[in-house]
């Protein structure tokens, strides 16, 4: 366990936006999508113009 100072209110809207049930929960959802946002920049940048995605050749 990890004790951080935290905006509460931030932390609340997140819960209501996320449509998650705790404060915790919200914490997590947002975190796993900040590093899996960051990957997809990454991987955009590094492969910018040679991915070809199958529904583009429809």
């Amino acid at each position: 366990m990890t004790s951080i100072r935290l905006d509460t209110d931030l932390a609340d809207e997140a819960v209501r936006v996320l449509g998650v049930k705790s404060r915790t929960e919200a914490i997590h959802v947002a975190l796993k999508e900040v590093v899996a946002l960051k990957r997809f920049k990454e991987l955009m940048t590094k492969n910018a113009g040679k991915l070809r995605f199958a529904a583009a050749d429809e």
